[in-house]
């Protein structure tokens, strides 16, 4: 059997669902990704009672790991490396060197400040010093260090923060005991493929005909899920099942091959980006308010390709700000392929980009008729040499829901016209 692992979620905030978990399914992907099976991941607030029940139960499950976020801060509440001390059976001590690696950081964060005591500050952080006598020091990102503990299980101890978590895990994993309790791991191989314009059980059949056709279907484990109006299919295998998953995806290209826009996991997001480089961008929105340009600003470097976007909710705006023509509105509404193609131009216009993207719809829960009904949105790119695409589509869901699967309609009508696909768009 693989190695085995658990995670441990501390924090009030997070078991009340004041702060929504993100360590828990981080670390579970890189879990995953080191060939280590994950048996569980509990959440628990802060007390120590609690923390150690979880530590026990994880024990008890025969995990080989266990990761545990958050409690690692100099208050009272933060009491997971006491717990896990206990929980391991050994005293905890001071280490002087992390007490000093600790006052330089607080002294550098101090020091923007005037009349601050700093030995009472470093007084309430010398908590953060204290460590199992026999553990592995992690380093701190932020004022935490993160703790690896021997033992059967091993216990890795990491902050709550996401980003000083991230920034440890690869020093811990690094760790000679993390190496030595994950030894029996199993390595995989791991492909993601993304799907749009394709219905989920649509998949769920092709995925039943290859339990009939392809090979040793059972060495493949797979899920599957609906993100933001794409289907995402993720497999995992042994290496030498590689000839089982080619078979399967030999299936997936003859029956949605059209559909199938990455097959080494990139996203939509990151082909539009590559297909902007050298060009300039503009958006024009209505009922996503300026998601879509979010969307395209998201990754760094965006400001080489995006000029800039309008959101252009109210319909004087439209006429004010992208020179859609009044009477154009009057005559055919203001969700419609006239006015999206419409606010599309006045995007080129007012930017002088060479690309521009445009959304008009009703997103609700009112404002629909029975000839427009809530989840009606029109799309439209249109390019410099004319080339105009307009796509129009009823999206299910709530406001919420329409918004954001829009602004997924809008990057892959991008991503089909820049690559001369608009046929099929």
């Amino acid at each position: 059997m693989s190695a085995r692992a658990g995670i441990v979620v501390t924090g009030t905030e997070v078991l009340t669902g004041r702060v929504a978990d993100r360590n828990g399914p981080w670390v579970a992907d890189r879990l995953l990704e080191l060939g280590v099976e994950l048996a569980h991941i509990t959440i628990c607030g802060d007390r120590a009672a609690d923390i150690e029940a979880q530590l026990r139960f994880l024990a008890a499950e025969g995990v080989d790991l266990i990761v545990t976020t958050g409690g690692l801060g100099p208050t009272a509440d933060d009491m997971t490396v006491e717990t896990v001390a206990r929980f391991c059976g050994r005293e905890l001590v001071l280490d002087t060197e992390l007490e000093a690696t600790i006052a330089g950081i607080l002294r550098s964060l101090m020091a923007r400040y005037t009349g601050v005591d700093f030995d009472a500050v470093m007084a309430a952080n010398r908590k953060q010093a204290m460590v199992p006598a026999g553990a592995q020091v992690i380093d701190p990102v932020g004022t935490a260090p993160g703790v690896v503990v021997p033992g059967s299980p091993v216990v890795m101890v990491l902050p709550g923060p996401p980003r000083e978590l991230q920034a440890m895990w690869p020093s811990a994993v690094a760790s000679d005991i993390v190496a030595q309790a994950i030894a029996g791991r199993t390595v995989y191989h791991q492909d993601t493929v993304r799907m749009f314009g394709l219905a989920e059980s649509a998949l769920a059949e092709t995925l039943r005909e290859a339990q009939r056709t392809v090979g040793d279907f059972s060495a493949l484990e797979i899920t599957t899920c609906l993100r933001r109006g794409e289907v995402e299919m993720v497999t995992r295998y042994e290496p030498h099942s590689a000839a089982v998953y080619a078979q399967l995806m030999a299936l997936v290209r003859e029956r949605h091959g059209s559909m199938v826009f990455s097959e080494d996991g990139s996203l939509v997001d990151d082909q539009v980006a590559a297909l902007l480089a050298g060009r300039r961008i503009a958006t024009a929105e209505s009922c996503t308010a300026g998601m879509v340009a979010a969307r395209l600003t998201d990754r760094p470097g965006s400001s080489a390709y995006v000029a800039g976007g309008i959101v252009a909710y109210a319909n004087e705006a439209k006429t004010a700000l992208l020179g859609v023509d009044a009477a154009l509105i009057d005559a055919h509404g203001a969700v419609s392929q006239e006015v999206a193609e419409a606010m599309a131009a006045g995007a080129l216009d007012r930017f002088g980009a060479d690309t521009a993207v445009a959304t008009t719809g009703i997103a609700g829960p009112g404002g629909g008729t029975a000839d427009k009904p809530v989840g009606t949105v029109w799309f439209c790119v249109r390019l410099a040499d004319g080339t105009t695409v307009s796509r129009s589509l009823r999206l299910p869901g709530d406001r919420s829901d329409i918004r954001e699967r829009s602004t997924t309609v809008a990057m892959h009508l991008l991503r089909r016209t820049l690559r001369g696909e608009a046929g099929s768009a």
